[in-house]
C-alpha cells in the first residue's frame, strides 16, 4: 500500500480540519447558526456526574426521581446541558478567546434520552483592545421533541484584528 501523504513537512502546511481562523472584521452582527442535534444517555449523564460530583437525587437516584421528585423522572444536570449544548457550535477558531459568559438561564428541565440542538447569534461586536475587539454571541439550546427553549447564555469572545486600531496588521493570514 503507497501512503499518500508521505512527507511529514507537507502534512503541517495541510490547514486542519473544522478550524476556523475569522477575524474580527469577518463576523457580521445577526449572523445566525444551527448547531446539530445530539441525543443525551443515562451513561454520559452518571459519568458527567461522577466527574463533578452532583450526585443530587433528581439526576443519580432514578427510585427518588420517580417517587418523590416534582418531574417524576431524572433531569440532566444543567451544567451538562451547557457544555454539551455550546459544544454543538465548538469550531476551534484559533483567532477567538472565550472572555465570560453573560445571563445563563435554565429555563425548562432537560431529561435522560432527551436529545438537543441549538441556535447561536451574533448580537453585537465593538472595539475592544488595540489587537482584539469583542463579539457577543447568543445560544439558545432547545429539545427537538417539543423545541422548547431549555437553556440561554451569552458568550463574550475576544477576536483579533486582521489590523490594530493603528492601523498596524495584527494577524497575517495565511492564503
Amino acid at each position: 500500500m503507497k501512503n499518500p501523504n508521505p512527507d511529514p513537512v507537507s502534512r503541517y502546511e495541510i490547514p486542519v480540519w473544522n478550524q476556523d481562523v475569522q477575524l474580527y472584521e469577518d463576523y457580521e452582527v445577526g449572523e445566525v447558526d444551527r448547531s446539530l442535534r445530539r441525543t443525551i444517555s443515562e451513561g454520559e449523564v452518571m459519568l458527567f456526574n461522577s466527574l463533578v460530583l452532583d450526585m443530587h437525587p433528581y439526576v443519580g437516584d432514578d427510585i427518588w426521581a420517580r417517587e418523590h421528585g416534582l418531574f417524576k423522572r431524572r433531569l440532566v444536570p444543567g451544567a451538562m446541558v451547557f457544555s454539551y449544548g455550546l459544544g454543538l457550535f465548538a469550531h476551534n477558531n484559533v483567532n477567538t478567546f472565550s472572555y465570560g459568559y453573560d445571563k445563563l438561564r435554565f429555563i425548562k428541565p432537560t431529561f435522560i434520552g432527551d436529545t438537543i440542538y441549538g441556535m447561536r447569534t451574533l448580537l453585537e461586536k465593538s472595539p475592544k483592545y488595540e489587537t482584539m475587539g469583542l463579539i457577543r454571541v447568543s445560544y439558545e439550546i432547545f429539545r427537538a421533541d417539543n423545541e422548547e427553549l431549555v437553556l440561554y447564555t451569552e458568550h463574550l469572545q475576544t477576536v483579533l484584528y486582521r489590523t490594530t486600531q493603528a492601523g498596524n496588521i495584527a494577524v497575517q493570514v495565511k492564503e
